[in-house]
């Protein structure tokens, strides 16, 4: 496996003792499952991108864990509750155990194969899509 990007490792050395593990257990399975994936901390938190397009990244709020996907209202494998006005969607976490990594694995094969493009948001005036999605 490639090596932890130096700002997503400092990000998770930051974490609280409650948030450590679950960020733990969604880094080691995005890392497996998005080999290729480019990853950094943008916007304060760790995201992964494919060709400059965001497509999943997780934070820590107050209470729990966000997972996010960019273009997870179009995911067909349930599970994702809809955030904000545009397509993303997420799933929040409070303990490591409430992670099931078989669905997890498939949304993030998803993730990989239908994508809004966020990346040219402003240039489209936008949500156009980028992959795996019928215009």
């Amino acid at each position: 496996m490639r090596p932890v990007p130096d700002d997503i490792r400092d990000y998770h050395e930051r974490l609280d003792p409650e948030a450590r593990p679950v960020c733990d257990l969604l880094l080691e399975t995005i890392e497996r499952e998005l080999p290729d994936a480019e990853r950094k901390v943008w916007h304060a938190h760790p995201v992964w991108f494919f060709d400059g397009n965001p497509v999943v990244g997780y934070n820590r709020l107050k209470a729990s864990v966000r997972l996010l996907f960019w273009s997870g209202q179009s995911f067909r494998e349930p599970g994702l509750q809809a955030e904000g006005s545009f397509k993303a969607a997420e799933a929040r976490y409070t303990e490591r155990g409430q992670v099931d990594v078989e669905t997890l694995a498939r949304w993030l094969a998803e993730a990989r194969d239908i994508q809004w493009n966020y990346r040219d948001i402003r240039r489209n005036r936008g949500l156009v899509p980028l992959r795996g999605l019928e215009g």
